[in-house]
């Protein structure tokens, strides 16, 4: 877990709110940089408690969704987002809904997510 004491604007946050499959959503990625947490990490506790997250509270993007929302992703070095592991991921990321978001900060450890 990263420590990081940086305030995070609402706008900060909205703009990191994608409409995915009909729903707002947040990716792995940007729950992670809130929470002070490193994605892997992230995920592995979700991967921990994957009863907790249920389809409605998160699902993994296809690689046609992960199109329509790559153009903002900064954290990508590469011209494809899946290319290496210099700046590039290997897997497709997760969408974690409003109650998603919730269920997360339960699992989380941390002064951000509590």
């Amino acid at each position: 877990m990263e420590g990081t004491k940086e305030l995070i604007t609402t706008d900060a946050i909205r703009s990191k709110v994608y409409i995915l499959r009909g729903q707002q959503v947040m990716l792995d990625q940007d729950l992670a940089e809130i929470y002070g947490y490193q994605v892997k990490n992230l995920n592995q506790q979700v991967k921990r408690n994957l009863t907790r997250f249920p389809e409605d509270f998160m699902f993994q993007l296809t690689k046609e969704e992960v199109e329509l929302v790559k153009s903002q992703f900064v954290t990508s070095r590469n011209i494809n987002y899946f290319e290496g592991q210099e700046g590039g991921r290997r897997k497709l990321p997760y969408a974690f809904t409003e109650q998603g978001i919730y269920m997360l900060a339960t699992v989380l450890r941390g002064e951000l997510a509590e």
